[in-house]
């Protein structure tokens, strides 16, 4: 069976690194990893990931921007955010399909097991 393919989203390095050897190590996830929302854009136009696990604030084109221009473009995927945030499912996400939050900083040995479980992927 071919590996569940995870778009990561992250304008910081080493969250993305992280995040990327904690999803494939642990999770057995096939992980593509990019530093802004108008990288996420090209790479699903490219080649559309099962999920995407999308970084809330990041510069120029942040969180919410970058999803809502992935709708635009036809991606109807599941979508996680990634924050920091108290109370990140606010205004700017709503109609646009969040189906959960990883909360920063986040523990990488369990990380594969949460996204896992918010996406209900079982295998």
């Amino acid at each position: 069976m071919t590996a569940r393919r995870l778009l990561v989203v992250d304008d910081a390095d080493d969250i993305r690194a992280v995040a990327t050897i904690a999803l494939a190590t642990v999770g057995d996830l096939d992980v593509v990893a990019v530093g802004s929302g108008a990288e996420a854009l090209e790479r699903v136009r490219v080649d559309p990931p099962d999920a995407v696990l999308l970084d809330v604030s990041m510069p120029g084109m942040d969180g919410a921007a970058t999803l809502r221009a992935l709708r635009a473009d036809g991606f109807d995927g599941p979508v996680l955010l990634l924050t920091a945030a108290a109370d990140p499912l606010d205004s700017r996400f709503e109609g646009l399909g969040v189906l959960g939050v990883v909360t920063k900083p986040f523990d990488p040995m369990n990380l594969a097991s949460q996204v896992r479980t918010l996406l209900a992927w079982t295998s």
